[in-house]
């Protein structure tokens, strides 16, 4: 009977570890969605700036932000600051697809070695968990239940020996 129990358990072990890699493709998934949609927004915002940098400025942007700058209009000046800051941003998030989307590997590294703050933020404050039913999750998804599952069981084992270690020096005494 306690066998069996601890049968169960490693199996309810497994599944829970399975669960959860399952989620990480999830989120990941809905990271690059998200970088996409903030792109694509940076873009729209930018574009009618960008007509007039090309009316008039030969297509480039910076001389047409310098052209606002350069202004003795405060206001003016000022809405070339803000021109500045969208084409940056656009800039940083286009980098960030970029880098997003080199590899089948890469929206991991760039999530758990470059995201940018405020799009993980918003990604984790809205996360709906959910099950990606795709191959690469799948794989994810078992190997993280065998990994939960093995290094807790190693785990236990190891606590077992170290509790019945005291007991097997005085029996051989």
């Amino acid at each position: 009977m306690l066998k069996m129990l601890r049968d169960y358990l490693r199996l309810l072990l497994f599944f829970t570890g399975t669960l959860a890699g399952l989620q990480v493709p999830g989120f990941v998934d809905q990271y690059g969605k998200s970088l996409q949609a903030h792109l694509a927004e940076a873009k729209q915002q930018l574009a009618g700036f960008q007509q007039d940098a090309d009316r008039y400025f030969g297509g480039n942007l910076e001389q047409l932000i310098a052209h606002y700058a350069a202004s003795p209009d405060p206001i003016f000046s000022a809405g070339g600051n803000n021109v500045s800051t969208m084409a940056q941003r656009q800039y940083v998030l286009q980098d960030a697809w970029q880098r997003f989307n080199k590899a089948i590997y890469t929206p991991y590294t760039e999530i758990l070695l470059h995201p940018l703050p405020d799009i993980r933020q918003e990604v984790w404050q809205h996360y709906s968990h959910n099950v990606l039913l795709k191959p690469d999750a799948m794989a994810f998804g078992l190997v993280s239940g065998l990994l939960l599952a093995m290094l807790t069981e190693a785990l236990l084992s190891l606590i077992w020996l170290l509790c019945r270690l005291p007991f097997r020096r005085r029996l051989s005494a």
